[in-house]
């Protein structure tokens, strides 16, 4: 290793669950031989962020979370419904909007929560 590299990593119950809701979300590729506690994931053929997953014992407290990951996308409505049918859990009932973004919260099948979110659009 010659540089630094960012990795996330996320806390989960069940590595063969997280692994296919992230999977799906991001368009991601479990990384093939993961066992014990850890699951690779990386972005399917481009660059990008690993995630790793770290199955824990604890489920996740109410506590807010202190990093949460974002996902830009051009349609929220389109991604918010495939989101939730991977698997996810709509936490906000109407969109949030400030400085021209709109966005939902979502949870994860664990309860870590993330948001979908659209830039504004062009002027």
């Amino acid at each position: 290793m010659t540089g630094k590299d960012i990795v996330l990593v996320l806390d989960c119950a069940d590595l063969d669950r997280s692994a296919a809701f992230w999977c799906e979300v991001l368009d991601y590729r479990a990384e093939p031989g993961g066992t014990g506690r850890y699951r690779r994931l990386l972005p399917a053929g481009r660059p990008g962020v690993e995630l790793l997953l770290q199955r824990v014992p604890e489920p996740k407290t109410d506590v807010k979370n202190r990093l949460h990951l974002d996902l830009r996308v051009p349609d929220l409505t389109t991604e918010v419904a495939r989101v939730i049918e991977a698997g996810g859990r709509q936490v906000t009932d109407t969109p949030v909007v400030e400085d021209g973004w709109t966005w939902h919260v979502l949870a994860d099948p664990d309860g870590n929560e993330f948001c979908v979110l659209q830039p504004p659009l062009p002027k």
